[in-house]
């Protein structure tokens, strides 16, 4: 385990090095972790001026990027081996929450905001490819489908997950309700191209196929506190 002076947000495992990670913490900053190397951070990034609130490391090949989202309204670029980063995006008005790389098309990232957009990026161009008014409300998550390049989840404070196709953004391609608070975090399925996991302050966790007509498929009400985050395992099918 690693000790940090402030609270971590979120964290994502390198594409490219089985012992390192990288967190994001309250203080602004970035962290890189060597788990072979317990004695603390490898380096830390500091250049958010608020709550570093996501980071994620890229997945497409042949590219070692991570992105940060921040309460700063801004999302920054790095390159791990660089010690600042390459770029920052504004454009956001509200805080961002969730910022995630295409799983198909280099250099792309989606970002989750509290100022009700979902907004998509590219690192090679200067200012925002795309923004979608997603809800009404604050939107705490978002994550890629990973059969689908055009495809997006939002998860909002509404309680509502919305699908989202770039190709056509008048109109959610899917709304799926049954949270009863905020929905703080969504992920599609690596082995399902319509299978969603979701968590919310209402304490549960839900399975959605947003095929069926019926989409809630499961209600897992184990926790007894908010439900802030969850995964799918790469390896195992049915394991989150």
């Amino acid at each position: 385990s690693f000790d940090w002076n402030d609270g971590l947000f979120d964290v994502t495992w390198s594409e490219n090095n089985e012992h390192v990670l990288i967190t994001s913490s309250g203080d602004g900053s970035l962290q890189i972790w060597d788990t072979a190397k317990t004695k603390g951070p490898l380096q830390v990034y500091k250049e958010h001026t608020q709550e570093a609130y996501s980071v994620d490391w890229s997945q497409t090949r042949g590219e070692q990027l991570v992105v940060s989202g921040s309460w700063d309204q801004t999302a920054k670029l790095w390159d791990p081996a660089v010690g600042k980063s390459l770029c920052t995006f504004k454009g956001h008005e509200g805080v961002i929450y969730s910022t995630i790389w295409s799983p198909h098309i280099p250099g792309c990232f989606a970002s989750a905001s509290g100022d009700q957009t979902l907004r998509v990026w590219d690192v090679k161009a200067p200012g925002v490819k795309l923004v979608i008014p997603a809800h009404q409300a604050e939107i705490l998550s978002c994550d890629w489908c990973k059969y689908d390049e055009n495809l997006l989840v939002t998860g909002a404070v509404d309680c509502s997950l919305k699908g989202w196709d770039l190709r056509n953004i008048r109109q959610p391609v899917f709304i799926l309700l049954g949270h009863t608070y905020a929905i703080r975090r969504v992920k599609f399925s690596p082995f399902h191209a319509t299978l969603l996991a979701s968590c919310s302050y209402d304490f549960t966790v839900r399975f959605w196929d947003f095929s069926k007509p019926n989409p809630l498929l499961e209600t897992v009400e184990h926790h007894t506190e908010f439900t802030c985050g969850l995964d799918l395992s790469l390896h195992n099918h049915g394991q989150v």
